[in-house]
């Protein structure tokens, strides 16, 4: 399926939550946060202001941090992803 975010909107896909604590034990998915970290999958064309258009700061491929309560969940193909609006965004991360 294609999937073209409008705008501000950037695509992502959540990093997967670790399974074992430092220590070796395993953690159930119940008790384990989700992790706010993903991938970024899909890219609108820039926010519109005043002047025109500004491009997005992020592009696909981008390590990301986002804020833990930001952007709506929704399935693709199966697969769990996140929409939130590049300002959501608090970092790149970079190798």
């Amino acid at each position: 399926m294609s999937f073209r975010p409008l705008y501000d909107r950037v695509l992502v896909k959540r990093a997967t939550a670790e399974q074992k604590s430092a220590g070796g034990l395993f953690i159930p998915e119940s008790a384990s946060e989700k992790p706010q970290e993903a991938t970024v999958v899909a890219v609108g064309p820039g926010k519109r202001t005043d002047d025109g258009l500004r491009e997005m700061t992020v592009q696909v491929g981008d390590r990301i941090l986002f804020g833990k309560y930001v952007g709506d969940e929704l399935k693709l193909d199966g697969v769990d992803h996140i929409v939130l609006r590049e300002e959501d965004i608090l970092a790149v991360i970079e190798a």
